[in-house]
C-alpha cells in the first residue's frame, strides 16, 4: 500500500504526495472516491493482475496470426 496526501485539486485532477518522500503525482479526480478534501489522506494499493496481462497477450497474438 503507498500512503498519499491530497495536496490539492486542479480541475479535474488531484495533485497527491505518494509515500514517505512525498513524490507529487498528478491524478484523475475521478478515480477517488467522492468525499475527499484537500489535506485528506488515502491509500493506494497496486497490484500485478496476471489473468488480465496474460489475456491480453493472447488476444495480441490472436491478432497477429489473422495477418
Amino acid at each position: 500500500m503507498i500512503s498519499a496526501y491530497i495536496d490539492r485539486f486542479e480541475e479535474d485532477k488531484a495533485v497527491l504526495l505518494l509515500g514517505d518522500d512525498m513524490k507529487k503525482c498528478n491524478f484523475p479526480k475521478s478515480y477517488l472516491p467522492g468525499g475527499l478534501s484537500e489535506g485528506d489522506y488515502i491509500t493506494i494499493e497496486i497490484a500485478y493482475d496476471k489473468e488480465a496481462t496474460e489475456a491480453a497477450e493472447e488476444e495480441a497474438r490472436e491478432l497477429m496470426k489473422d495477418d
